[in-house]
């Protein structure tokens, strides 16, 4: 790794430091492949803590260079008021995903803000800290499009659509994901945004072995897909997407719409328009979201895809 290439992440960071301390955001997204030696790297900023994120084994010689590139950040006359109180490096390519602390004092637990939005994250519980940040637009588009709505949110994770979807003043929001241990956590980001719990209910239970409680709960006027390209025994996109597509028609209200997404960077917006076009005609695509700017790709369908459909009435 040299002095060039890692000047060019020194340069990104100090740029893009935040001055809110319990804001949340991506500050360096080097799997776009945008940034030449840098592909296998991202940095976000979570209220306080700077996670690096390693998704490939370097040479320790590399490595080292890099962690002290990373600590000398910590000289720069900006980062006293950057409100950074620890560095924590993720291996996301070992086993279990370990973190560890290379300067300051890190927590496991935070609280997070996302434009007026609170979400509790876990750093080293757990691959994931609890909220993808590069579906911010995608919640974003949830919250001004749920007022007065019936939302169903399929694979809710922890609910990030769910509390964005409260924010918009949804009647009802239905989570369902096969995790407890994300639901609860789903449920703990609602009491966090002071939601009325009576609006939200949370199932924990398989999709394909669910539809009859789904369908007890009425219609919807607005249905949000976020799968996994791939849950081992329970999901994979390329043939388990189709299943759900099909449902939409009878569990969509006229003028329902939805918000179907896919994040596996072999296949293309193009997969998930054709799929709908075969499995519920009766929906047809409206538009794609962008993607946030902290995300650039040098391959804009390597990245998220957010699509919008609404049924034809």
């Amino acid at each position: 790794m040299t002095p060039a290439i890692l000047n060019t992440l020194t340069q990104h960071i100090v740029t893009q430091l935040p001055q809110t301390p319990n804001q949340v955001k991506r500050l360096f997204h080097g799997r776009g492949r945008c940034f030449v030696g840098l592909e296998q790297i991202t940095v976000d900023f979570m209220a306080g803590q700077l996670l690096i994120t390693l998704f490939k084994e370097m040479p320790p010689i590399d490595e080292q260079c890099l962690i002290e590139e990373i600590i000398s950040w910590t000289q720069q006359e900006i980062w006293s008021s950057s409100h950074v109180n620890a560095i924590v490096i993720q291996y996301r390519y070992q086993p279990n995903h370990p973190t560890q602390v290379i300067w300051g004092e890190g927590e496991k637990d935070l609280v997070v803000d996302e434009e007026g939005l609170k979400f509790q994250l876990s750093l080293g519980r757990n691959q994931n800290a609890g909220l993808f940040l590069d579906m911010r637009y995608g919640r974003q588009w949830v919250a001004e499009n749920s007022h007065n709505k019936r939302v169903l949110n399929l694979f809710a994770y922890t609910c990030g659509f769910s509390v964005a979807a409260m924010k918009g003043q949804a009647d009802l929001v239905i989570n369902l994901d096969m995790a407890k241990g994300a639901l609860s956590r789903g449920r703990d980001n609602h009491r966090l945004n002071g939601h009325d719990l009576n609006k939200v209910k949370f199932f924990a239970h398989d999709i394909f072995k669910s539809w009859g409680k789904i369908k007890k709960y009425g219609q919807y006027d607005l249905i949000i897909i976020d799968p996994p390209s791939f849950q081992k025994g329970s999901f994979a996109l390329t043939t388990d997407y189709q299943k759900i597509l099909r449902r939409l028609p009878d569990l969509l209200n006229a003028k329902g719409q939805v918000l179907a997404c896919i994040n596996d960077p072999n296949l293309p917006a193009q997969f998930l328009i054709e799929s709908m076009q075969t499995e519920a005609p009766e929906l047809q695509f409206q538009c794609r979201l962008e993607n946030p700017p902290e995300f650039p790709d040098i391959y804009i369908e390597s990245g998220l895809k957010a699509l919008i459909f609404s049924k034809n009435t």
